[in-house]
């Protein structure tokens, strides 16, 4: 639905004004800061015009207004006039680690960066590696209990438990074990799962199964989970009123940080998208309130996209000012993080 130059500049005005202070913008404050020659009566109009179609509220009797997630959407990918901030210094802490050859490093200091600057969380899923393996091994334990013993090619020994559907016999491990280290021994569990999908239609559907079970669990058996997110600075949003006013949302917040799989989820689409990303709570199912925004944007390594960061607020932020911290750190990490691999 298209909104006419008064009405954007409204919308605007009263955003930003809500965005300052956190109070309902009434008629007469958006008369004095809009710009616009509007009486009162009018600019009623129009607000009420804008709650209609769903950009503002009215949270209580009063005759404030507070913009809806439609309302700060419509700002930030329309209205927005976003900060020219001074690259210089953030670089100087970005490159603080750079010497020391540490790539963590350097992420967790992204992140530290991210939660100083704009004073919220600051979060970066680490760059996802392809990893290889030798060869493998089924060892089987009892009745659809199957150990996978994954050996990398720095000779690293990983192990899985499987659960399979299926009970296999030993002579069936052997052969699916030898198939897999004979036909795809030395590439990624990702391009051997690819080749499996496509190579293997003409075995039974239980031996590949079985292989596409390995392929799967060989790879999460060879990341470190608990550290493909970096968190920094979540403590702030204990003193983001907006954020921390009542105990379910203090416990959503806070299982979030914990679990990681809904922020894993969310920074994974981030990923495959170009640019600055905003995710609006109560908008977004990837939020988990709906008093909160994530700002993201991908980095890469000479060239290939590897990861995102991101800053973790309220959805009442300075957004003209949090973007353009994010993009410029995810670049500034992409440098980085290539001075240290080549």
């Amino acid at each position: 639905m298209q909104l006419d130059i008064r009405a954007q500049t409204l919308l605007k005005a009263l955003v930003e004004r809500y965005i300052a202070d956190g109070q309902p913008v009434g008629s007469r404050a958006l008369s004095k800061i809009s710009g616009l020659e509007l009486s009162p009566a009018t600019i009623r109009n129009v607000m009420a015009d804008l709650e209609e179609m769903g950009f503002v509220a009215s949270p209580h009797t009063s005759a404030g207004r507070i913009p809806t997630p439609r309302g700060y959407r419509v700002f930030v990918d329309k209205l927005l006039t976003v900060q020219e901030i001074d690259g210089t210094a953030l670089e100087s802490r970005m490159q603080a680690n750079v010497f020391a050859n540490s790539p963590q490093k350097i992420i967790s200091n992204a992140a530290q960066v991210l939660s100083s600057l704009s004073h919220f969380a600051g979060v970066v899923m680490t760059p996802r590696h392809e990893s290889t393996f030798q060869q493998v091994e089924f060892l089987r334990l009892s009745e659809k209990r199957i150990l996978l013993v994954v050996v990398a090619p720095n000779g690293e020994v990983h192990n899985r438990l499987l659960l399979t559907d299926v009970d296999y016999n030993a002579s069936q491990l052997v052969q699916a074990a030898n198939y897999l280290n004979q036909n795809f021994g030395g590439l990624s569990f990702e391009d051997a799962r690819l080749r499996i999908n496509s190579e293997l239609r003409q075995l039974q559907n239980d031996m590949t199964r079985l292989m596409q079970a390995a392929v799967e669990a060989g790879s999460d058996a060879m990341s470190d989970q608990s550290d493909e997110v970096v968190i920094s600075g979540e403590r702030n949003l204990l003193n983001v009123q907006d954020l921390s006013n009542n105990m379910t949302s203090l416990r959503k917040l806070f299982d979030m940080f914990e679990q990681k799989t809904g922020l894993m989820q969310l920074l994974d689409v981030s990923s495959k998208a170009t640019g600055v990303q905003i995710f609006i709570g109560g908008e977004s199912q990837l939020v988990p309130m709906d008093e909160m925004s994530i700002v993201t944007a991908p980095y890469g390594v000479n060239g290939k996209i590897v990861g995102t960061l991101g800053v973790i607020g309220p959805t009442r932020m300075a957004y003209e000012r949090v973007i353009p911290i994010v993009d410029i750190t995810a670049k500034l990490l992409s440098n980085a993080l290539g001075s240290v691999n080549n």
